[in-house]
């Protein structure tokens, strides 16, 4: 976990990680509540003064869900005046019994640089960080009341995914390595938030030529065994 004792990270400058999983039907992120309070934010943390932006925010996900190499993206930068809120920052460190004079620092302006990340929730092992007191996943429409601009960088983060859903191919961080052309609808469905027609969906995807297509599922059931598809690899 992140050793906060020491004031080692880049001053001002913090990230935000909208991580989101698909759970077979629905699609969640996942919230971190700080100890001792009724904030709920999403996973982020500092730099540190010799590390990459990309590895600190690689090695906050692996903190909190066990996993490494997953599907990353910078997506925003927020720095907006009002995002400061020292009020809040003070009662996590209260919370925690940290002392107001040995991490004032903390209590200052942060600029953040957000990004969003795709995992397979079963493969995830919750970790909840040093400040907090509970991790864990939460569907869009569940959400709880999210502090500062956490709720706006959800939204940002959401409307980039589904801008990005062709382009990006991000079911094949969502599913097995081979799937259904249903279980891809249900992504799509889950993401976007809207069912889709069939027939519709399965041709245009078809129409992309971003499917490789193999042997057919069979379940041993009456009806007709669906192929299985995986996303060709560049």
């Amino acid at each position: 976990m992140t050793d906060f004792s020491k004031n080692e990270f880049l001053p001002h400058i913090a990230y935000d990680s909208v991580i989101f999983g698909f759970s077979g039907k629905s699609l969640k992120i996942l919230l971190m509540r700080y100890r001792n309070t009724d904030l709920y934010a999403l996973p982020g943390g500092f730099v540190g003064q010799d590390e990459d932006l990309q590895a600190a925010v690689e090695r906050g996900i692996e903190e909190r869900t066990g996993l490494q190499s997953v599907f990353l993206e910078q997506f925003h930068t927020f720095g907006a005046a009002q995002r400061h809120d020292a009020a809040a920052m003070q009662q996590i460190l209260e919370g925690n019994g940290f002392s107001l004079t040995k991490f004032a620092w903390m209590l200052k302006r942060f600029i953040s640089i957000s990004y969003y990340a795709l995992l397979h929730i079963e493969n995830v092992t919750l970790r909840p960080d040093t400040l907090c007191d509970s991790i864990d996943w939460y569907s869009l429409d569940e959400l709880p009341p999210l502090m500062m601009d956490h709720a706006e960088i959800v939204h940002m983060a959401l409307r980039t995914l589904r801008n990005n859903l062709d382009r990006k191919l991000v079911g094949v961080e969502l599913l097995p390595e081979k799937f259904t052309m249903r279980e891809l609808q249900e992504v799509y469905e889950a993401i976007l938030g809207t069912p889709l027609r069939r027939t519709t969906f399965q041709r245009k995807m078809l129409s992309l030529e971003l499917l490789e297509r193999h042997e057919k599922r069979f379940t041993g059931q009456a009806h007709k065994a669906p192929y299985l598809y995986s996303f060709k690899r560049q």
